[in-house]
């Protein structure tokens, strides 16, 4: 019994230095497709587009990201104007909640604020363009999975966010689903 209390005493003081050990990379750069699914108080819009970050991780368990993000697609305005062209930026950063118990997968989570920016372009009854812009407030709940392909590169098999963006002084309740590469830079 005493050899198994000295065995589980050890493994306590071990498993901290046994955990710093672990490599983690410096930061983190990640591009790939997205598909986001805007709300527009109808039906809804299915955009797809693009979605690059980058991360900078300060221990194993806490990051701080910068994520961007481009969709694109086309919505009915009326019957006599047609289709407009849609596109939707979003301009986000925040911390990251990195779990690294595994050396394979690695999954996540995050909260980012920042900006949305929207342009509508149609043309009207007379054919003329009109441009229409704007910008509002936005922000992300949501995480993710990357499984490690080799050292410095891994595939993000999902990130999945609830976003939320406030056009109109009206909450517009969004989701994005994002899956690409992720670039593993240096090692802490």
């Amino acid at each position: 019994m005493r050899k198994l209390l000295f065995i589980a005493a050890l493994m306590m003081f071990a498993l901290p230095l046994l955990a710093q050990a672990q490599d983690k990379p410096r930061a983190e750069i990640f591009g790939g497709y997205s598909y986001l699914r805007a709300d527009d108080d109808v039906d809804g819009l299915d955009l797809h587009g693009w979605n690059a970050s980058g991360a900078i991780n300060f221990n194993k368990w806490l990051g701080v990201v910068s994520d961007f993000s481009g969709h694109y697609g086309d919505v009915t305005i009326s019957p006599t104007l047609g289709k407009a062209d849609l596109s939707t930026y979003l301009f986000l950063a925040g911390p990251r909640f990195t779990y690294r118990g595994n050396e394979r997968v690695t999954p996540f989570g995050h909260i980012l604020f920042g900006a949305a920016r929207s342009h509508v372009d149609f043309f009207d009854v007379v054919g003329n363009r009109v441009r229409v812009r704007d910008t509002a407030f936005a922000m992300a709940v949501g995480g993710g999975l990357d499984v490690k392909v080799v050292d410095a590169l891994a595939i993000r098999l999902f990130q999945a966010d609830y976003v939320l963006t406030r056009f109109n002084d009206d909450n517009q309740n969004n989701f994005r689903l994002s899956t690409g590469l992720v670039l593993r830079l240096g090692k802490q």
